[in-house]
This record gives C-alpha cells, sequence and structure tokens, in this order.
C-alpha cells in the first residue's frame, strides 16, 4: 500500500478562533476528510465497474469486491506516481 495519498482530495476550511486573534480567521480544519489517493481509486473503480471484462484492464467480472478495490488503488498509487515525474 502506498504511503503517499496525495493529501487531502477536498480539504475543509474552518473558522479558528485562535487565528482569528491574529487576524487570519480561516484554518484547515483537523479533518482533512477523503485523500487524493481514495478519490483517484474511486474514479478508477467507476470507470473499472462498467466494463467488467475489459481486456485492456484484465477481467473484472472474475474478481471479488476486495481483488477489484485493491486493483483500483494499484491505479491510484500509478496517478500519484505519474504527477511527480518531470
Amino acid at each position: 500500500m502506498s504511503k503517499d495519498t496525495g493529501g487531502p482530495a477536498f480539504p475543509t476550511i474552518g473558522y479558528d478562533s485562535g487565528a482569528a486573534a491574529n487576524g487570519i480567521g480561516l484554518s484547515v480544519t483537523d479533518d482533512p476528510g477523503m485523500t487524493l489517493r481514495d478519490y483517484l481509486a474511486a474514479k478508477a473503480l467507476q470507470g473499472m465497474l462498467p466494463y467488467p471484462g475489459n481486456e485492456m484492464w484484465g477481467s473484472f467480472a472474475e474478481m471479488t469486491p476486495k481483488q477489484a478495490a485493491e486493483s483500483a488503488y494499484g491505479y491510484a498509487d500509478a496517478m500519484l506516481a505519474a504527477r511527480v515525474k518531470p
């Protein structure tokens, strides 16, 4: 499993009274929500499931849900790795 999550996919901004005392007022909350890795895996799975026999991606019709999820995270890891290449 990849240790690089890509950071939060949709970071939330909340009011921070401590930051407000310094004149800022906004800060990223402690709950960043879904990671970019989770988002990319969901998008990969969304594309894979309608075409279970696609030879390019392998036959998902014969995979268990766990295997399909692991495959989707494999695609997500590849997408995250491709982001850092020049």
